[in-house]
């Protein structure tokens, strides 16, 4: 089992940055990638980074290249979302989630991922 406990959501204004946590327990050692995902009311649940932890291969969303990044810390099993450059149409409930297995990469959907966290909200205001 892992567990997931994303931090970091609130409310800022256009333009500006945010950067979430992901802090994984139990089972760490055999995570092979971490990703986060966002999903807004009537909309599909976005992968929108992806890190693998063996060589820090990364993947990050086109709707959000340049804006987004996916840093992680293995020795403290931690992911983070930092958002920069924040626009009103990123608001959304922003998921982390946990891959255990190998096989394709990047992983984007959202059924290639076998643990998840809660979700954090972000919103920006215009």
């Amino acid at each position: 089992q892992v567990q997931l406990v994303e931090s970091g959501g609130g409310l800022v204004q256009a333009g500006g940055s945010l950067r979430l946590s992901c802090a994984a327990s139990g089972r760490t050692f055999s995570n092979y990638a971490m990703g986060w995902f966002r999903q807004a009311p009537g909309k599909e649940r976005e992968c929108v980074a992806a890190l693998k932890w063996s060589d820090g291969s990364t993947y990050v969303a086109d709707s959000v290249k340049g804006r987004f990044t996916i840093p992680g810390d293995n020795t403290k099993n931690i992911v983070y979302l930092q958002m920069n450059s924040l626009k009103p149409e990123d608001t959304a409930g922003y998921y982390c989630a946990a891959r255990t297995y190998g096989g394709r990469w990047p992983p984007r959907k959202y059924d290639e991922y076998d643990y998840w966290g809660q979700g954090t909200q972000v919103t920006v205001s215009s």
